[in-house]
């Protein structure tokens, strides 16, 4: 590598590691306040000499020091101090088991590539490679961090040392031809690499540093960020940003930095097709999953990092595409996160990555901690942000820390310990009040998902349509997630059911019965339908409609690799879901079920369960067939009504099941879990099979017989292959979904569409039509009903007639994504 003059002249001019901590203390430079734009806190605009270009490296270097080991907490303070200990019990256990050989660093991970049988054995040995940089890291940072009882050891100095050049030498080299997992050498590699020159800075010789980024520069070259495209987009893009970025200020090279900051402007702007952030709050990467829960997590953290490590230098991200990112933290992310965790419908792959069967300290991912991190780079991304943006984003990640009762963050063993400062900072600050969970609805049609959050509980709901595949799979993960976008209803309470889905519910529950799906039950291989969310449905009508409290909405679902045919409608309400399904037709020679609901029991069950005012047993196993059933409670969980009665089958299950199972890297560690499933058995190969139910959580038994009993509660006016719409009097509320023209109750529809209304007290009314299949160039709606005046409506709205009745004539649709066109009337 040729190595600048600039480069020499830093790398031979090293600043002492005390005077690193001392450059890193200061409030401006370690939280990366803002100063003037473009101006560096050590320098004046502009670099003039080698030596003030020098002095804003070191800066850099410095500043990134204190992003990654966090600070404003005290080592001798819980919970550091414990996590500070077992910091420095990792390390010693990873330093011991140590042993470079040939092909590799420690015996458990083995990166020499002997021309394996198959792509997925490629990608473990790259994964290793990566892996060994990590548990470097790890040995760097208790080297770098007080309290960890290795801190300044001069033998793990030389024990990190050793670790580098042995990499380096073996497989991660200028000369290398890489293999296996792209991500590892283009991210995963170099991310822990760089940090660890930043770390060890002072011990590492200029020869050193410099054949690392070579290396670097071999695996991570410029043309990296060329285009926007491939694995250079959305959270890849703000990674590999990072590493080049990194890569410059560790080697003093600006023209590397200047780069990065410019390669991060393609990321701002909202996309209407594959990765990135969405006008409606959407996030989608991999072209067809939905990620705000897991690539959007690194994304956002990502950028927090950069935006923070380059305020105030010559490369500040100024670009005012920013401020897309910044309205996503409410958009996109905040409806996501409930009590701490972030939904499981929009974390693609990770769902199945529970325990590594190589993690050595058995930490198990779930949805509170994924969520967690989320919550420490909002609180990060503030500090770039406005002061009233990141007060109330401080209010919203306080108050959910505080109903965090499953997993509190300050309790997470995964959290970094920069992660934990930050948090523990917000939930110190007296000047920040927690904000209450929002209520209301978000439908992300881009990504065909919705939310329903209400008073005391929150609902989510997973899609699949041709531009949203079914689920994804890949690196040997998530094998059994085939229905998970057949429509699958999650839901949590405020103070219970919050660990629904944490708690072991991937690898236990039957990967058939998912909660609020209708599937065959046909076998399906492990990982059906290929990698990468290659598996899209051939359809077009999935969407709905909202006024933003409530919705209307809808999936036409094609089963995967499956003859199954059905059609499947929510209609989100104020205490309630009423869910129907009709068309349900099937030829595969299997049963076909529609599961209103499996429920996480936990390892000892228990839960009782009354159907009809008779308490049903509580022994595992525990089956039976309830016809003619008005209603059912789930104690600790909700109610469900039948409206008219149902035939309704029930089982108690107690399940084994291995992360294994669902994710080729997990632990084989059998796990147990109870649960309470409720299905309707539409026998095999039905030919137009329906299903019509109430899901009320939270609600207790009276309060669900007192709905059952109250029959004028809700009309089903239509549950047909050509339209499903229910009327919900005493809320002033109807809603239909025509998947074909037609007239239900007093709406009429002169092609498929989705219609929600409510009429308010005073006189009224919110009419919500959408276009989910893109399709329509001209859409007519009549409403029977007296109307007096129009006094808003959409642009698409080309004509509107009023009186005895009201008729909506609509332009073209089919440009608007789905989006809900509104209009508002007061009503005759």
């Amino acid at each position: 590598m040729n190595v600048s003059v600039l480069e020499t002249a830093v790398m031979t001019t090293r600043w002492s590691r005390r005077g690193f901590l001392a450059a890193g203390s200061g409030t401006a430079l370690a939280l990366g306040v803002h100063t003037t734009a473009g101006a560096s806190p050590l320098t004046s605009p502009g670099i003039t000499d080698t030596a003030e270009a020098a002095d804003e490296f070191a800066a850099l270097r410095a500043k990134w020091r204190t992003l990654i080991l966090g600070e404003g907490f005290s080592p001798t303070a819980e919970p550091f101090r414990t996590r500070l200990a077992d910091l420095g019990t990792t390390a010693s256990q990873w330093r011991s088991a140590m042993a470079p050989a040939a092909g590799s660093l420690w015996p458990d991970l083995v990166y020499a590539d002997p021309e394996p049988d198959t792509d997925q054995e490629s990608y473990g040995y790259s994964g290793n490679m990566s892996t060994s940089y990590s548990r470097l890291n790890t040995l760097a940072q208790a080297y770098c961090r007080q309290g960890t009882g290795l801190t300044d050891d001069t033998g793990l100095r030389d024990d990190i040392l050793t670790g580098l050049d042995h990499l380096h030498s073996e497989v991660y080299h200028a000369n290398q031809t890489r293999y296996g997992n792209w991500y590892s050498w283009q991210i995963g590699a170099p991310q822990a690499l760089l940090d660890i020159c930043v770390l060890m800075y002072d011990a590492l010789p200029a020869a050193r540093i410099a054949d690392y980024l070579a290396a670097v520069d071999h695996f991570v070259p410029d043309s990296a960020v060329a285009a926007y495209s491939g694995t250079s987009t959305g959270a890849n893009r703000v990674d590999l940003c990072r590493v080049l970025a990194l890569r410059g200020v560790v080697g003093a090279n600006a023209a590397k930095v200047a780069l990065a900051r410019d390669a991060l402007t393609p990321v701002f702007p909202y996309v209407t097709t594959g990765d990135g952030l969405y006008t409606d709050g959407s996030f989608i990467q991999h072209t067809t999953v939905p990620y705000t829960g897991s690539y959007g997590s690194v994304m956002l953290g990502g950028l927090g990092m950069l935006f923070a490590l380059l305020a105030g230098s010559t490369w500040e991200v100024t670009d005012a595409g920013r401020q897309i990112v910044f309205d996503a933290v409410e958009k996109a992310w905040a409806p996501f996160l409930y009590n701490g965790l972030v939904m499981d419908g929009v974390s693609g792959r990770a769902v199945s990555r529970g325990l590594s069967a190589s993690d050595a300290k058995h930490i198990q991912q779930d949805d509170h901690l994924r969520g967690h991190p989320i919550l420490a780079s909002i609180v990060l991304l503030g500090q770039g942000a406005s002061s009233t943006e990141s007060a109330r984003w401080r209010g919203l990640v306080k108050g959910w820390m505080q109903r965090d009762y499953y997993s509190p963050p300050m309790d997470d063993p995964a959290l970094s310990l920069s992660s934990l400062a930050r948090l523990k900072g917000v939930l110190d600050d007296t000047t920040v009040s927690p904000i209450a969970e929002p209520t209301g609805h978000r439908l992300f049609t881009s990504m065909a998902r919705a939310t329903h959050r209400r008073p005391g509980w929150a609902a989510s709901i997973s899609m699949a349509d041709r531009r949203i595949t079914y689920y994804e799979t890949g690196n040997g993960e998530n094998l059994h997630g085939w229905h998970t976008g057949s429509g699958m209803l999650y839901w949590w309470g405020d103070t219970f059911c919050n660990g629904q889905y944490s708690d072991a519910f991937w690898p236990t529950v039957d990967p058939g019965r998912l909660p609020g799906t209708t599937a065959s039950r046909k076998v399906l291989a492990d990982a059906a339908g290929g990698d990468w969310g290659a598996s899209l449905p051939d359809v077009n009508w999935v969407g709905g409609a909202t006024d933003g409290q409530r919705a209307a909405i809808g999936q036409y679902l094609k089963g995967l690799q499956s003859t199954l045919l059905a059609k499947k409608s929510w209609f989100c309400l104020d205490d309630a879901i009423v869910c129907l399904g009709a068309g349900i037709r099937c030829s595969d020679g299997t049963a076909v079920e529609s599961t209103v609901d499996n429920r996480n029991l936990g390892p000892t069950g228990g839960a009782a369960l009354t159907v009809d005012g008779t308490a049903k047993p509580t022994a595992y196993p525990w089956s039976q067939t309830l016809t003619a059933t008005r209603w059912a409670h789930l104690a600790g969980h909700g109610g469900y009504v039948f409206p008219g009665g149902a035939t309704v089958k029930a089982l108690r299950d107690s399940r084994d099941g291995t992360w294994s199972a669902v994710n080729r890297g997990g632990a084989t560690t059998v796990l147990n879990r109870k649960y309470l499933t409720l299905y309707v058995d539409h026998g095999t190969d039905p030919e137009d099979a329906t299903y019509a139910y109430v899901l009320m959580p939270g609600a207790s038994a009276a309060r669900t017989q007192a709905r059952a009993d109250d029959t004028d509660w809700l009309a089903v006016l239509a549950n047909t292959d050509d339209q499903q719409g229910v009327s919900v009097p005493s809320l002033g509320f109807t809603g239909v979904n025509f998947w074909f023209g037609g007239t239900v109750g007093a709406l009429t529809a002169s092609d498929p569409c989705c219609v929600m209304i409510s009429e308010r007290s005073d006189g009224t009314a919110v009419i919500c039509v959408s276009d989910p299949m893109r399709m329509r160039t001209g859409l007519t709606l009549t409403w029977d009903r007296a109307v007096a005046q129009v006094t808003s409506k959409a642009s698409s709205v080309t004509s509107a007639t009023t009186g005895s009745s009201l008729t909506l004539t609509f332009g073209d649709l089919s440009s608007l994504a789905g989006v809900t066109q509104k209009v508002t009337v007061r009503l005759g």
